[in-house]
């Protein structure tokens, strides 16, 4: 079997500056240099500046890894052998899991190869290889000080165990892979679905950034025609210069960070297109599966390899790896059922084993099969499990209670329970604890216990507030309601609270006057002095502060919400998206990543992310007033009330 797996290496199409901040601060030294030649000292800061650049077009190929049936080699970039540890050599591959430090042991000892991440390895496709070659690997917890001598425990202890989590967690992946490979995987949906990175002011940037190296440039010329080189003219021609290669190395570095990123997924094929790295196309009929989490790819500012990406491999049905695509900046959430709605087997490294809705009183802690009539209960030190007489047996303090989510699987009212960690230690149905949701829901926030239940919240505001136009028509005769309002309520367009537009205003004009201060400080000489020129410069940063906050506010999208659904549209009156009643299953507040508002689709799918926040409190209001369900739905269920016992 011919099985090998290539590490990654940056391309080298890009050109990458070399040591582009010490050479800036080298030309404001040489700036302040005695050069009595004006052409000569400008020509010389220029080159400081270009050096770097011109360095990096002669920078060398770097060379890739490669771990194959022959052992593990690195590779010089006309292919030749540069380092090699034979297969016959090696007895077994050890990485431990927080550094990632590859350690290779053999009959004389072992030695330390490096860091999977450096040599261009993912610690999953390098497992899954190493162990079809049948190379022994271990992946250890902890970081490299477990092989260290110093830090052994002496002769007279006993031996300490290394903990083997994160292996076991890649075995689980491993097998998932091995169960799916083969497996048919029709598609739900047969249209092509395109995603892509946020690029918002990419063009803007990089034209900002090389407008003020054009103007660092201008500068620097025009001192030098001057003649006379005072030292205050070398001190400014100097912090020009420095400015100029900022703002270079800022264009830069904006225009690789934002480039666009677009995922082209069809039931046929895969397309990937990085603007500034590659374009990937992959055939579907090759595809056995892909695992999407956090790998190895190329950082694209410096060219160096970095494992905090998120990254999609493709697998092959021999579980070769065919690809590693680029990810970044994609919702994690989307790709994934994208890509299994299309027909492609998805692996996520959380990915664990469903539970089922009853498995009896074998799955939950021992002491609660121990106790005879034992059941929940709830009080002000926490929760706790009572036997038939009231007695607390087991009790979970409320400071280490992190939360506790109800919720419907199968049917069934489950309790889950996670720790002031965020794990979570308990998920059992209601039924095996003797408690109804009601009472444990309203004990609980009667004790101020941090518990949600979205789903009642959702049914019970759209059951209740879907009325209230007919309730107060009811109890006020002087309120009347036409045919088309006694159908549907007016609508509600909601905006940025007053605090948040009145801080815009003012952050934009005070860094408009910043700059108009530190303008004037440098241009004093040449636009008749400080105070002359900050006079006019002063009210021109504050007119265009206001007037550039002004023209942003004007169009600024507001959401809309009525019984049809939920919309975003600007002050101007155009729409810019709109989520059906029908198609929505609930909006609210997701902190996975950062507190945003979302608005989810029936079956938890998360259809639109609102970056901008209205008040949270006149949000509420208006979805229960409209109907629209509040918080996240359940994926099982529609608007039937939850279970109670």
């Amino acid at each position: 079997m011919d099985l090998e797996l290539i590490g990654l290496r940056a391309p080298v199409r890009r050109s990458r500056p070399v040591a582009p901040g010490p050479f800036a601060l080298l030309s404001l030294l040489v700036a302040l240099l005695p050069i009595s030649n004006p052409a000569v000292w400008a020509g010389v800061i220029v080159a400081c500046n270009a050096m770097p650049w011109l360095l990096g077009l002669r920078a060398r190929r770097t060379g890739v890894w490669r771990l194959s049936a022959a052992g593990l080699e690195r590779l010089a970039a006309d292919g030749s052998v540069v380092e090699a540890y034979e297969r016959d050599r090696i007895e077994e591959f050890s990485v431990t899991a927080d550094d990632e430090i590859l350690t290779i042991f053999h009959k004389f000892g072992s030695t330390t190869a490096g860091t999977l991440t450096d040599m261009g390895f993912d610690p999953l496709t390098f497992y899954m290889t190493a162990r079809r070659l049948g190379i022994t690997t271990h992946v250890i917890d902890g970081d490299r000080s477990v092989f260290d001598e110093g830090d052994l425990p002496a002769e007279e202890d006993a031996p300490r165990a290394l903990g083997r989590r994160a292996e076991q967690r890649l075995r689980d992946q491993e097998a998932t892979l091995l169960a799916v490979a083969h497996e048919p995987y029709p598609a739900v949906q047969t249209t092509r679905a395109t995603l892509g990175n946020p690029v918002t002011g990419r063009r803007r940037a990089v034209a900002l950034g090389l407008l003020l190296a054009l103007l660092a440039l201008t500068m620097l010329a025009r001192i030098a025609l001057d003649g006379a080189l005072g030292l205050g003219d070398r001190v400014m021609g100097g912090l020009w210069a420095v400015v100029g290669a900022v703002a270079v190395l800022g264009a830069r570095r904006r225009r690789l960070t934002s480039a666009p990123l677009s995922w082209s997924i069809s039931p046929t094929e895969l397309r990937v297109r990085h603007a500034t790295v590659a374009e990937w196309r992959v055939r579907a009929d090759h595809v056995a599966a892909v695992v999407v989490g956090p790998g190895t790819a190329v950082d694209p500012v410096s060219g160096a390899l970095t494992g905090r990406h998120t990254v999609v491999t493709v697998f092959g049905h021999r579980l070769q790896v065919l690809a590693r695509l680029p990810a970044q900046g994609l919702d994690v959430f989307q790709l994934t059922h994208a890509l299994s709605e299309r027909g492609y087997q998805v692996v996520t490294p959380d990915q664990g084993a469903r539970r089922p809705s009853q498995y009896g009183l074998a799955g939950l802690p021992d002491i609660f099969a121990r106790v005879p009539g034992g059941r929940l209960v709830v009080d002000e030190d926490g929760i706790g499990w009572a036997d038939g007489a009231g007695d607390v047996i087991l009790r979970m303090p409320r400071d280490r209670i992190g939360g506790m989510e109800l919720l419907t699987v199968d049917g069934h009212a489950w309790l889950r329970m996670y720790d002031d960690d965020g794990d979570e230690f308990l998920a059992a149905p209601l039924s095996m604890l003797r408690i109804s949701r009601t009472d444990l829901r309203e004990s609980a926030r009667r004790m101020r216990l941090p518990i949600t239940d979205a789903e009642y919240d959702a049914y019970v505001n759209a059951a209740f507030h879907g009325s209230m136009t007919r309730i107060e028509a009811a109890l006020d005769p002087s309120i009347t309601l036409t045919p088309e309002e006694d159908e549907t309520l007016p609508p509600v367009q909601l905006d940025v609270p007053r605090r948040t537009r009145v801080l815009a205003y003012a952050v934009t004009a005070t860094l408009c006057e910043l700059v108009a201060v530190l303008g004037s400080i440098w241009l004093r000489g040449d636009l008749g002095g400080f105070w002359t020129s900050l006079s006019w410069a002063a009210p021109t940063g504050l007119v265009l502060g206001l007037a550039g906050t002004w023209l942003y506010d004007r169009n600024r999208p507001q959401l809309r919400i009525s019984a049809s659904g939920i919309s975003s549209v600007t002050r101007l009156g155009r729409t810019e998206w709109s989520v059906t009643r029908q198609a929505l299953g609930g909006v609210g507040i997701d902190e996975s990543e950062a507190p945003r508002l979302v608005v989810w689709s029936p079956v938890g799918r998360v259809l639109r992310r609102v970056s901008f926040p209205p008040d949270l409190g006149e949000l509420r209001r208006a979805c229960e007033r409209h109907g629209l369900p509040w918080g996240p739905p359940d994926a099982d269920h529609g608007a039937a009330p939850p279970p109670e016992l």
